[in-house]
C-alpha cells in the first residue's frame, strides 16, 4: 500500500517521526529504519529538533520532542489511555489482579494507566511510576521485538536472557516470576501503534502465591485480549479522517 501524500519532504518526516515510535534511535537506526539517506535523514531530524517534534537524550539518540505530547493534549485525547481505562478494568475483574499500561520512556517504562485490585495482598503501581527496563514481564515486551543493537543494549545487566525474549516473540506474551521484585509475579501482552510497532505493554501483577508459578498458563489469554483491544483501538483512530 502506497502511503505517500505526494509531498515528499512530509512523507520523509513522518517516516522518521514513524521510526521514532519505538524509542530512543541512533541516527544510523534512523537511516535503516526509514531506509533513507544519512544526509537526508540527519538534516530532517535536526529540523524536527529545531520544532521540538524530536529531541535528544542524555545520549545523543534521537528521541519523540515534548511538542508532540503538547499537540496530542491539545486535541483533546490520547487515545491509548483513554481507552485504557476500561479495558484495564475488565481486565482486573476477569483476573483478580492489579491491571497496567506501561510506555516505554528511554531507559525506564512508565506507568501510564492503572486498575488496582480493590482489596487483599497486590501489587500497587500507581500511574506516573517509572520502573526498570531490564526486569518484568512488561521490559520484556517492550524489548523483546527491537532491532538488533537495541535488543543488545537492553539486555545488558537484564535480570531475563535471549531465550526468555526469544519465547516471548514466539508466544505472543511474557511472564515474570520475581524479576522485578521478590515475591511478585506478573504477565504481560504487547500494545502495537498503526504501524506495527510496540508502543506499550497491558500487565497484570500479583504474588506468586496466587498467581503461581506459571501465571502465564493462567492469565495469558485475558491478557493477550486486552493488548488487542488497545492495538485495536488505536488502529481505529488512525482510520478516523
Amino acid at each position: 500500500m502506497d502511503n505517500s501524500s505526494g509531498v515528499g519532504v512530509i512523507d520523509k518526516a513522518a517516516l522518521v517521526l514513524d521510526a521514532l515510535e519505538a524509542g530512543p534511535t541512533t541516527l544510523a537506526q534512523l537511516v535503516t529504519s526509514t531506509g533513507l539517506a544519512r544526509p537526508t535523514v540527519h538534516r530532517l531530524a535536526l529540523a524536527l529538533v529545531h520544532h521540538r517534534l524530536v529531541s535528544r537524550d542524555i545520549q545523543g539518540r534521537f528521541v519523540l520532542g515534548s511538542r508532540l505530547v503538547e499537540l496530542a493534549s491539545a486535541a483533546g485525547e490520547d487515545r491509548l489511555i483513554a481507552s485504557a481505562g476500561p479495558v484495564l478494568l475488565q481486565l482486573r475483574d476477569a483476573t483478580g489482579e492489579s491491571a497496567q499500561l506501561f510506555r516505554r520512556q528511554g531507559d525506564a517504562r512508565v506507568c501510564v494507566a492503572s486498575a488496582e485490585r480493590p482489596i487483599g495482598l497486590r501489587d500497587t503501581i500507581p500511574v506516573g511510576t517509572q520502573l526498570s527496563m531490564k526486569a518484568g514481564s512488561a521490559a520484556q515486551c517492550l524489548l523483546a521485538w527491537e532491532d538488533h543493537d537495541r535488543l543488545l543494549q537492553g539486555l545488558q545487566n537484564a535480570r531475563f536472557t535471549p531465550t526468555v525474549l526469544a519465547g516471548v516473540r514466539r508466544r505472543g506474551w511474557a511472564q515474570s516470576l520475581g524479576e522485578r521484585e521478590a515475591g511478585v509475579a506478573s504477565v504481560s501482552a504487547p500494545v502495537r501503534g498503526p504501524s506495527g510497532r510496540v508502543i506499550a505493554a497491558v500487565s497484570i501483577s500479583g504474588p506468586i502465591e496466587r498467581l503461581t508459578r506459571q501465571p502465564g498458563r493462567i492469565h495469558a489469554e485475558v491478557v493477550v485480549n486486552s493488548a488487542a483491544q488497545l492495538t485495536n483501538a488505536i488502529g481505529k483512530s488512525a482510520e478516523t479522517p
